[in-house]
């Protein structure tokens, strides 16, 4: 089975190196792929000098990149891994064996069950993060994912050129485990040590920014997966606004007959129709998901027979 090490890259030429003779030794016959994001230092260079296959995505940020590993690449098994040595690739074995026995289309790398993420990320502001969107996800699909933001998985090649990556920057973690729930493809979680950046390495993320991206993305990922229930509680929302400031309209028509409340009364009428009118929004958007969820299991059984023809071929 053709195995690709897919490691996006951006200003790690502290790491680089490590992490590529690391996965040579774990992985002899696999295809280590660096994609270099504009970096501005020697990235690109110690890549290829130390026998790294060495492409360029020059639309910034991890999304793009790995949309470009997806289409470009052709393997069996996809290993996708960040490029700072955060994650020891001796853990790769492990993950790799639910692939190649066909138990899962996408292994997790889950650095926080066993804590060392806890131990050794000075950052807690992303840590706050990543549990938030990790429980968002867990509410909204019922399941128990434990990482959500890994950076450390392994994919079946089904999984790899079915994803259609929307997410520009690094979001695309989040977007990858939301697929995979609302598409039902197999999930698998199996802890793995995680250790920090080694020294004069930086991260970069920022903690403000991926903060406001994070809330975002909790809006967006409700909007886009289950749009009946997020336009139905903006709905009732509305309609309890409506309530309140039309009450004392419908108390006082109740015992004079009159209305003097004029414009509480047309403001009321008006949050109340916005509220069935984003109500209905939900109900027509909930069957187009439930729709382009139909269209995508079709598009699954035409993949795999294809597949199964080209083998046939080969």
């Amino acid at each position: 089975m053709k195995i690709a090490v897919l490691v996006p890259c951006y200003n790690e030429e502290i790491t680089i190196k490590k992490v590529i003779t690391d996965f040579k030794k774990e992985l002899p016959d696999a295809y280590i792929y660096v994609y270099d994001n504009n970096s501005k230092d020697k990235t690109a260079q110690i890549a290829k000098e130390n026998g790294a296959i060495v492409k360029h995505e020059y639309r910034q940020g991890k999304g793009n990149v790995v949309r470009s590993m997806f289409r470009d690449i052709d393997a069996d098994i996809y290993i996708m891994v960040d490029g700072d040595d955060t994650y020891p690739a001796d853990e790769v074995h492990k993950l790799i064996e639910p692939i190649r026995n066909g138990e899962a289309d996408m292994v997790i790398g889950d650095r926080l069950t066993n804590g060392t993420y806890q131990n050794e990320n000075k950052r807690h502001f992303h840590e706050f993060g990543n549990n938030l969107v990790k429980n968002s996800i867990n509410k909204l699909f019922k399941t128990n994912l434990k990482d959500i933001m890994t950076g450390y998985r392994v994919f079946n090649k089904m999984f790899v050129k079915t994803m259609p990556v929307m997410s520009p920057k690094f979001e695309i973690e989040t977007e990858m485990s939301l697929h995979a729930l609302d598409k039902k493809f197999i999930i698998k979680e199996i802890p793995i040590v995680y250790r920090d950046r080694p020294e004069g390495s930086n991260s970069k993320l920022n903690t403000v920014g991926d903060g406001i991206k994070v809330v975002k993305t909790i809006v967006k990922m409700f909007k886009d997966f289950k749009p009946r229930q997020f336009f139905w509680l903006i709905a009732f929302i509305l309609a309890f606004i409506g309530l309140l400031i039309g009450l004392p309209v419908i108390i006082e028509f109740i015992k004079t007959s009159y209305i003097t409340k004029v414009p509480s009364a047309i403001l009321a009428t008006g949050i109340m129709t916005l509220s069935i009118i984003i109500a209905q929004c939900g109900v027509i958007l909930d069957t187009v998901v439930k729709q382009h969820r139909e269209k995508y299991e079709l598009e699954i059984s035409r993949y795999v027979q294809i597949e199964k023809i080209s083998q046939k071929m080969k």
